[in-house]
């Protein structure tokens, strides 16, 4: 049962706690803008497109709060390594960043179609009351303030004044296109197959989040949608004189109420999302100087299958296990940087990576290192950075499951048990890891070097949890994956299913690469 609540409840937890957030952040600002009295005579023109849109924007101002965090790799790392000494289930969660990361996505496309739907009513609603000269409260509105002061209440001036054109030529309406279509291309491009296929698609269309920012902030400074200011509200309640503003064009007869003054919302979004941009800045900066130190390339390996190893030194440089770097060769591109994971072991005296060809980049590299002319390219290097990989020494018992080049996490994690095991590391709760051979003509393995070499091949998953549960009858075993999603739900459910519900019994512990 502790098995399934790290695994399911508490993410269903985290996740219910944002959707929560999110519900509350609507439903407070729409009943705000639907019953407050300030907003009276906004209602008459715009009726309830207003609270639709004004709540649907305290929600993008959220999740655009949040969007940054998750890709903030420094981040996440410092507090991978602060919480070292957490429950499990805390560090655990760190590792769904980029699941996270694409909720709060999926957030900002619903809430960007209920903002862009609302304000498309509210443009019409405009136009509407502006065209209209029935003598009704919202035509009367409309005309209010129209002599070149910042009092009005309809942005829409004039009969021949369209919706399309107040669109494309105020801030507000500029501002949100470009938004919506960055956010488009942002979300597209991040589709499975485009992004495994066409990497520098994704790549370069996802750096459009600076426009989309840019452009958030200052959507709202315009301050297109108006509400009655606070002193006119004092002294001219519209519960009282609403209904004397549809006389002598507009011109109350009653001595106590008199034409009502508007003023523009205050920009907020800057307020919600300053200190996360600042941190991302941070983040940028700190991995561009970090990557701008000095790289050696002590080895170049061409394995079978067209897999490159690349042995390498840097100053400072300190690894854990299962950790991975970026790397970027300015020969192929200046601005493209790719993640793989490490390799070697921190007791390694270099750090390694393995490159496969998948894509026009890593086969670029992989022809550029075999040239090697006139010179061997110079690389970059960005990191190391954290997976959960690295919580591997915490269990008795590990599985280390990996699919295709997925294997490569786990070769640091093998050679670094056999490091301690060969200086009696006293440390290392791991006593047993299971190790599987590859048929290669070869004395050490492709990937580990070790003399001990890895299997390819599908498992039957049932018998192999099976096996483990019985051997390891009281043990903690933690299940680590990289490799492709089905098969991550396939380990799940035989996670959850090998699990006892005695806490005294075995436990199997479900933990996923994710870079």
């Amino acid at each position: 049962m502790g098995n399934w609540v790290v695994n399911h409840w508490f993410p269903a937890l985290v996740i219910a706690a944002w959707l929560g957030i999110n519900v509350f952040l609507f439903v407070y600002y729409f009943l705000m803008f639907d019953m407050d009295e300030k907003f009276y005579y906004t209602r008459e023109i715009l009726g309830s497109a207003l609270a639709w849109a004004r709540a649907s924007a305290k929600c993008l101002n959220f999740n655009s709060m949040l969007i940054l965090l998750p890709v903030c790799r420094n981040l996440l790392s410092f507090l991978r390594g602060t919480c070292s000494l957490c429950r499990r289930t805390m560090r655990k969660q760190l590792d769904h960043n980029l699941t996270f990361h694409k909720l709060l996505a999926y957030m900002l496309a619903i809430m960007t179609a209920v903002h862009t739907i609302a304000h498309l009513f509210n443009l019409e609603r405009y136009n509407d009351s502006q065209q209209a000269a029935d003598g009704s409260l919202s035509s009367v509105l409309s005309d209010l303030h129209q002599d070149g002061s910042d009092k009005w209440l309809n942005p829409i001036h004039s009969n021949s004044t369209t919706p399309a054109y107040v669109t494309f030529t105020s801030i507000p309406g500029l501002t949100g296109v470009i938004i919506t279509v960055a956010l488009i291309l942002m979300i597209t491009s991040s589709m499975e197959f485009i992004r495994r296929s066409y990497f520098e698609v994704f790549w370069y269309t996802h750096h459009l989040f600076i426009i989309y920012f840019a452009g958030l902030v200052i959507h709202g400074i315009a301050g297109l949608v108006r509400g009655q200011t606070e002193e006119s509200l004092k002294k001219y309640s519209p519960q009282h004189c609403a209904q004397y503003l549809v006389y002598r064009d507009g011109r109350s007869t009653h001595h106590h109420c008199k034409e009502p003054e508007f003023g523009g919302i205050p920009a907020e979004s800057w307020k919600w999302v300053l200190a996360p941009i600042l941190l991302y800045v941070f983040e940028r900066v700190l991995r561009f100087w970090r990557s701008r130190q000095r790289v050696v390339i002590t080895k170049v390996v061409m394995h079978p299958s067209k897999v490159l190893e690349l042995q390498m030194h840097k100053k400072g440089f300190n690894m854990e296990v299962g950790q991975y770097i970026f790397i970027n060769c300015p020969s192929i591109s200046v601005l493209e940087w790719h993640p793989f994971t490490l390799t070697s072991a921190p007791e390694d005296n270099f750090f390694s990576v393995h490159i496969r060809a998948a894509g026009d980049w890593t086969e670029n590299i992989i022809d550029a290192f075999q040239q090697q002319k006139p010179k061997i390219p110079r690389i970059e290097v960005d990191g190391p950075f954290g997976t959960a990989s690295e919580d591997v020494f915490q269990y008795e018992v590990a599985m280390l499951i990996g699919a295709g080049i997925g294997v490569t996490p786990f070769a640091s994690v093998l050679k670094s048990i056999w490091y301690k095991f060969q200086q009696a590391d006293q440390s290392l709760k791991t006593k047993k890891a299971g190790h599987a051979v590859l048929n290669f003509d070869t004395v050490t393995d492709v990937v580990t070097g070790l003399k001990q070499k890895t299997s390819f091949g599908r498992p039957m998953w049932n018998n192999e949890f099976s096996a483990v549960a019985t051997a390891h009858p009281k043990s903690v075993v933690g299940v680590f994956l990289c490799g492709p999603e089905a098969l991550a739900k396939s380990l799940q459910k035989c996670c959850h299913q090998y699990s006892m519900l005695d806490p005294r019994k075995v436990k199997f512990y479900f933990n996923k690469e994710n870079f």
